[in-house]
């Protein structure tokens, strides 16, 4: 069943090779089957690719987080509250801010 969802992915993607939204339900569905290669893959092309696509920077600051990368999450979550603010996406901008918080280490005082 797992090979089923990430097989149909797969070749919607053969159809539609741009689309972010495919693109990210692969690496979140690699990164659900452990495989943070190819999921930090899919996560970094969205990123360079498609950086309009806001809902990328929560997830692949958290997953460098998970693999010990911390400096390359807190970019990432800035660039992501950048993007929401750009965007108006204010609960966007809140889920990145709290996350950029928690990973550079500030509380409310900070701000």
């Amino acid at each position: 069943m797992q090979s089923g969802r990430l097989e149909k992915l797969l070749e919607f993607l053969k159809n539609e090779p741009n689309d972010p939204f495919l693109k990210y339900a692969l690496a979140t569905e690699y990164v659900r089957l452990n495989d943070t290669v190819k999921a930090l893959g899919y996560y970094e092309d969205l990123v360079s690719n498609h950086p309009d696509y806001v809902g990328t920077y929560y997830h692949l600051g958290k997953l460098y987080e998970a693999l010990n990368r911390k400096p390359e999450a807190i970019v990432i979550y800035e660039k992501g509250m950048s993007t929401a603010q750009k965007q108006r996406d204010n609960h966007a901008f809140a889920e990145l801010q709290a996350v950029y918080r928690e990973a550079a280490g500030l509380d409310d005082d900070d701000f």
